[in-house]
């Protein structure tokens, strides 16, 4: 029984922006499943909010709705489009919520739209607490003891009688959002009371907590007729109790003797059978180390974070093959699109292993807390494969792009052995860096494991590769031991400080004894079949798998490496895209990139993959392998940037813009230069080294000014001070970033942002659009909302804009794309800073001016001019439409990180609104973004006294709207003197009930709070926004973004909104 002739036109619901918990992995499965679905011949037809990713491109789906994913939204496309079918598996839990509301409001049925992929009774059997213990119960699968709590008195009785601590979980949400682990009456009552706010049914459970087990999972897939394989098995190397996203994980799972391998996945099999999954699941286990007890944690009926990785560790396409089940064919008529002989019934085997670590984002917050449980904090992650564990962990070390190359970090040298022994009980972003320290300094791998209850057989390899260290540091460096330390993936620099020899000496040995890499290829069936797959990691063994092809000219694509704050997926939509465009112009492609969860490293997007480190050593391995005749830096942000000198030197021509340019870019002196040179303004600025010329500097130029180090993305330590204690301050976080370059300290000037991106082939330039910013400047371009076209900036001003952009793309000798931000202050326009490769606005300014800015750039490296490809010189005509990209932040999952808003970034996604009105356009982002109460509410205001004057017009029109204003004293009075009606509320810690509770009470829908200088006034502003944060209440602390706002409450009553397929711009557009 083949394919459901039935299933012509699918909906697919996509995951949203990019948030900690709902990363890129669902970006990855729902683009390899629509381009799966689409070449069935059925037509599809995608809802995703994020304009950033791939996903919603107009390639990879029949009709793309750029739309906020609400119920509203999905109604109106079905109304519209038609569908008979819906496949909610693929978008994460927000997805899955979507669907089953959809389904049980009886608007599926009423339409005859099928849910396919896995019902809804699947669904609520898998993510009902309740139901599933039933259906354990029945095939006799043990969970751990737990009950179902509706309201805090419930969960105080259930912990009371089973026992402290407890884990805390709420029904359908995702990422650990809103649980934890209580270990006293306290803990119980501010963890639940949260849980019990996020979930969407209002209920908790309250289990027994059993950290301390081993943690296993098995990504497993069934079909229809009830065919069950298991893709992989992975392990986690944290114990029961850090959140499987925050976990280092192990493929294939490392440590378990056949016996509980066999009984864990009769058990996973067991369970997606009972359940009827059809499509892929995810099973979660947790095993008692010492016995075979163990316990289901849980089961995602879904594509999730791990099949991702299951899926990139053995190369089987989880997510392809499941959207063939779901159009019902069944597994063993799926060919395997990977070896092209074997079918898709057919379990993979490694004969390698996968290690892979979170990347998290610390570095951004240096305030949040480090420790890690079961909510989520990591960003992204990276993965690295290698015959060993040691040397799978090593190189994944080396992916994360911490400025460490080893298991060394040189920040422990200082502590003492008891020290490093308490550390040894802290669960943080650095703990395997303190255990390979803890065994450097003689504890032994018996006393760790008692403390952290981490397998020993994961110790004595962190055993070995510390005595590798002790080896190169005090023994004769012969054949054997350098061998050994290469296989184990230490850098030839790490050789090189240990043994005391230069970088040189270890290569030149290397060559006389013929220590170098081979390819080994990633082919799902441990090569007892030929594999057509070009998947490839490095090893030292014996055979190189990877066979270099000499008939077309290639070209090497330097990947983005993980997703973090600042660096997203946007770098990711760009790599694709240049891979895509040099494959029509005839060349051979080469990504080299170590992110498991995004499309770039999928099997099928370059003619080769190698899944390695990006650092200059990994590079040249394939280098000199491959032969490349030129390498691209300009679509994988900062990570590819950074390699641009040393690719250089190895002798690869970088295309585009070259080496050269992008140092002229971001060298302050000369591209100070540059600017006088085309008479272009700019803020006054200087160079410093030490803190004594930042302070001159300063009062030389006048506060307020802008300190930042040089050379980063995202604003990574970059801050506004106002006087030189600031200075001070701000100097010390800079350093703590490891800084070898200057540090640049500019006037800060207040006026509009201005945001532009161009294509340029060394003769001039193609503007596809201007973008303006909400925010004024001063928060970061990545944080603020973006409009375009730039309503409010003057014809004139926009010239110059123009004039400014084509002057300094030929100064600087720009081939592909230039990122360039201004400011427009007075009728005055000035430059803040330029950038020669991809920006993150490239990928929204391409779907909504419907220009190919990526492959015009590929296409000007190789001396095509841009009107030979179609477009003329200069700013396009605009299109009559409004497009707003708006921030999401993600600040609830970082205790402790500040909400507000400066110039280092700390979004992690965004959400795009696009209509015919600025209003309309508005009022979807915030929608998308997550701001839902809209209309009338209640507020807290509190600001600034310097901001007072400017938040009456924003104070009085929710006034006179209907909305309630609550503000503490100052504030309050201001407002009361004015004609506004305000309800007083004390002061933190001025009597009860003070502004927190007020906050925490539930009543409040909005807070608008603006950050002031001075430790007192920063303590209570952070603690009112941070605790709006914890309890979900949407706060702004810009007044720009808070005017915004106001416009949309003002409008939300009267505007229909309307829902818009991206794939029809350029004809511009048809509506409900």
């Amino acid at each position: 029984m083949s394919k459901n002739p039935n299933i012509k036109k699918v909906v697919i619901i996509g995951s949203g922006p990019i948030i900690i918990g709902q990363a890129a992995e669902f970006d990855y499965a729902g683009t390899q499943a629509c381009r799966a679905i689409r070449e069935e011949g059925v037509e599809v037809v995608l809802i995703n909010s994020n304009p950033a990713t791939i996903m919603t491109d107009k390639q990879i789906a029949d009709k793309v709705y750029i739309e906020p994913l609400t119920v509203e939204t999905i109604k109106k496309v079905i109304i519209k489009e038609k569908p008979d079918s819906i496949l909610p598996t693929l978008g994460g839990q927000n997805a899955l919520n979507l669907a089953v509301e959809l389904e049980e409001s009886g608007f599926l049925k009423e339409h005859n739209v099928t849910m396919i992929g896995t019902s809804a009774d699947t669904i609520r059997m898998a993510e009902d607490r309740e139901l599933f213990k039933e259906a354990m119960e029945r095939i006799h699968q043990p969970c751990a003891e737990s009950e179902i709590a509706e309201d805090l008195d419930r969960a105080l009785q259930v912990a009371e009688r089973i026992g402290y601590p407890v884990v805390v979980r709420p029904a359908y949400t995702l990422g650990g959002s809103g649980g934890g682990i209580a270990y006293d009456r306290e803990q119980l009552i501010s963890i639940a009371s949260l849980g019990l706010h996020r979930s969407r049914v209002h209920q908790v459970l309250i289990e027994r907590c059993i950290s301390g087990w081993k943690e296993i999972e098995y990504e497993v897939m069934r079909d229809k007729n009830g065919n069950c394989i298991t893709v992989c098995n992975m392990e986690n190397f944290d114990p029961v109790g850090v959140h499987t996203g925050d976990s280092i994980v192990v493929a294939p799972c490392q440590t378990l003797a056949d016996k509980e391998t066999q009984m864990l996945r009769s058990a996973a099999l067991d369970i997606i059978t009972e359940l009827g999954v059809e499509g892929g699941c995810n099973v979660q286990f947790a095993l008692n180390p010492n016995s075979f007890e163990y316990c289901v944690i849980e089961v995602n009926p879904r594509v999730s974070r791990s099949s991702a990785l299951a899926s990139k560790a053995t190369g089987y396409p989880i997510a392809k093959v499941a959207s063939k089940i779901a159009l019902g064919y069944t597994l063993d008529e799926i060919p395997n699109a990977i070896t092209k002989k074997t079918y898709a019934c057919f379990e993979p085997t490694l004969d390698y292993c996968v290690v892979k670590i979170p990347k998290w984002p610390f570095d951004k917050f240096q305030n949040a807390k480090r420790l890690l449980g079961t909510q989520m904090k990591a960003t992204g992650e990276v993965m690295g494969i290698a015959p060993t564990f040691e040397g799978a962990l090593m190189k994944s070390v080396r992916c994360l792009e911490v400025n460490m190359m080893s298991l060394i970090d040189k920040n422990l040298k200082g502590l003492s052995d008891d020290a490093i022994g308490e550390r040894l009980h802290v669960v943080d972003d650095r703990r395997l860096f303190v255990l390979a320290e803890a065994l450097r300094r003689g504890f032994t791998a018996k006393e760790i494991h008692d403390i952290t209850k981490i397998d020993l057989w994961f110790l004595d390899k962190l055993v070995s590769i510390v005595n590798v260290e002790k080896a190169l540091a005090s023994e004769e460096l012969d054949r054997a031991l350098l061998f050994r330390a290469k296989d184990y993936g230490f850098l030839d620099e790490t050789i090189a400080e240990l043994s005391g020899k230069s970088i040189e000496e270890i290569r030149k040995l290397e060559d006389e004894w013929n220590i170098k890499p081979v390819y080994k290829m990633v082919d799902t069936c441990a090569a007892e079949f030929d594999a057509a797959t070009p998947y490839y990691y490095s090893s030292y063994g014996s055979e190189n798998e990877s066979i270099c092809q000499k008939d077309r000219k290639k070209v090497l694509v330097i990947g983005s490496g993980p997703i973090r704050i600042g660096q997203g997926i946007e770098f990711d939509f760009c790599s694709v895209h240049s891979v895509w465009a040099l494959r029509d112009l005839g060349y051979e492609t080469i990504i080299i990139n170590n992110n498991p969860e995004t499309v770039s490293t999928d099997f099928d997007i370059a003619d080769k993959l190698y899944f390695e480190p990006l650092t200059p050593e990994d590079v040249l391995h394939v280098v000199q392998l491959e032969k490349p005749d030129g390498a691209v830096v300009q679509f994988g942000g900062q990570t590819a940037i950074k390699l641009a000198g040393a690719i250089e030197k190895m002798g690869i021509p970088i295309l585009g813009t070259s080496f050269d340019s992008i140092d002229a870019a971001e060298d302050r002196e000369r591209f100070d230069a540059i600017l006088n040179e085309c008479e272009i303004p700019r803020a006054a600025g200087r160079t410093v080294f030490t803190c004594a010329e930042a302070l001159a500097a300063a009062n030389e130029l006048g506060y307020p000014v802008l300190v930042r180090p040089s050379y980063v993305l995202g604003g990574q330590g970059m801050h506004i001070a106002y006087s030189d204690e600031d200075v001070i301050e701000d100097i010390g976080a800079i350093n703590q970033i490891a800084q070898e370059h200057p540090i640049l300290v500019d006037k800060y000037i207040m006026g509009t942002e201005v945001e532009v991106d161009a294509v340029c082939d060394g003769i001039d330039s193609v503007i596809p659009g201007i973008m303006q910013h909400i925010e004024r400047a001063g928060v970061h371009s990545g944080d603020s909302i973006s409009v375009y076209p730039a309503v409010d900036v003057s014809k004139e001003m926009q010239d110059i804009i123009v004039e400014y952009t084509r002057r300094l793309a030929k100064a600087l000798k720009v081939k592909g794309l230039l990122n360039i931000q201004f400011i427009v202050k007075d009728n005055q326009v000035y430059v803040i800073e330029a950038n020669p490769r991809s920006s993150r606005t490239v990928p929204y300014i391409s779907k909504v001016t419907d220009i190919p800015i990526v492959p015009l750039a590929v296409g000007t490296f190789f001396g095509k001019t841009l009107p030979e490809m179609g477009y003329e010189y200069g700013l396009q005509p605009e299109k009559e439409l409004i497009a707003i990209k708006m921030p999401v932040f993600s600040f609830e999952k970082l205790y402790g990180a500040d909400v507000n808003l400066g110039p280092e970034m700390k979004s992690t996604g965004e959400v795009l609104g696009v209509a015919r009105t600025f209003d309309e356009a508005m009022i979807k982002a915030f929608y998308g973004a997550g701001t839902h109460m809209i209309k009338k509410g209640r507020v807290i205001i509190t600001v600034k006294n310097s901001d007072k004057q400017e938040v009456l017009p924003i104070a009085r029109g929710l006034y006179e709207l209907g909305w309630t204003i609550y503000a503490t004293a100052g504030t309050s009075d201001f407002l009361n003197d004015n004609g506004i009606p305000t309800i007083r509320t004390n002061k933190i810690g001025a009597g009860k009930p003070d502004i927190l509770d007020v906050i925490l009470s539930g009543k409040i829908d909005l807070v608008i709070n603006t950050p002031s200088k001075g430790v007192a006034h920063n303590r209570d502003g952070y603690l009112i926004r941070r605790n709006a944060v914890e309890a979900g209440i949407p706060c702004l602390t810009s007044l720009d973004t808070a005017n915004a706002f106001l416009t949309c409450a003002q409008h939300v009553e009267t505007t229909q909104l309307s829902v818009i397929d991206i794939t029809t711009v350029s004809s511009f557009l048809n509506f409900i």
